[in-house]
């Protein structure tokens, strides 16, 4: 009898472990979710980011070639500013104005040539 008894309360003993092992089994399949749920949302947040980086990289791109464009342009402006200024230079106080403005456009083209 007393071996049984003695029985009995081994097996309650072990119940009892069983159950607190279930309760960690549980708590741990939670924080399991739990870290499956941030690690989706960490995921969705960097999709994003790569997102607007390669927005940001397509669009510096479109600026970068329209700045070289209006570069490009501006060198052919000079050109043509030089052949002006030199026919319109000393003629009148238009033509003296019309070679400041030339020769403004020429120093633009300059500044322009650092972005080529």
């Amino acid at each position: 009898m007393i071996e049984l008894r003695a029985s009995l309360s081994k097996i309650e003993e072990l119940k009892g472990k069983i159950e607190e092992l279930e309760d960690a089994l549980r708590n741990s399949e939670l924080r399991m979710e739990r870290l499956e749920r941030s690690n989706e949302q960490w995921q969705e947040q960097f999709h994003h980011a790569q997102s607007q980086i390669r927005d940001r990289d397509y669009i510096m791109g479109e600026a970068v070639t329209q700045v070289r464009e209006v570069a490009d342009h501006l060198q052919s402006l000079v050109v043509q500013a030089d052949v002006l200024s030199l026919n319109y230079e000393s003629e009148s106080s238009r033509g003296r104005e019309l070679a400041r403005l030339l020769k403004g456009v020429k120093a633009l083209s300059i500044k322009a040539k650092l972005y080529m």
